[in-house]
């Protein structure tokens, strides 16, 4: 139960600077233990919702279920897009993204009523399962589009 059958993969990165404003989307961010990403709007306000993470290949589903051909990261307002992971069997794990940054998975980002402005009507229930995960910042450094992002073992 704690196998994971390889790394996944940093694809997206978007950082929120002004509440209720469009994503900004970045290469690579500065991510702090007090602060989270840098420059994000959430910025220390909660110690479990430093970051979001949504799983790559949701993306598709919600988009289908929207009716839509793809569904554009930036209407979602999650922060990272991971592909290759499993994102909800990770609940209660640490993961490593790139050299240096580990986040603890603390628990499902559920969807928020803007998903009915963003992806039309019927976006929350199509979000609904593919919300993603929020986590917290256990140790900071540098991310970067195309880093690894590894299960951490159990300690």
């Amino acid at each position: 139960m704690q196998t994971f059958p390889r790394a996944g993969r940093l694809e997206w990165i978007g950082i929120r600077p002004v509440r209720n404003e469009p994503l900004e989307i970045v290469a690579q961010v500065a991510v702090s233990e007090k602060e989270g990403l840098v420059g994000d709007h959430y910025s220390g306000r909660s110690g479990n919702r430093h970051v979001t993470l949504i799983q790559a290949e949701h993306l598709p589903a919600v988009a289908a279920m929207t009716g839509r051909e793809t569904v554009d990261p930036v209407l979602l307002r999650r922060n990272l897009i991971v592909s290759g992971l499993n994102l909800l069997a990770l609940k209660d794990h640490q993961i490593q993204i790139g050299d240096a940054v580990i986040l603890e998975i603390t628990g499902l980002c559920h969807p928020c009523t803007r998903m009915e402005i963003n992806l039309g009507p019927g976006g929350y229930n199509a979000m609904r399962g593919h919300g993603g995960l929020t986590a917290r910042v256990i140790r900071g450094g540098t991310i970067r589009l195309g880093d690894a992002v590894t299960v951490l073992p159990a300690s």
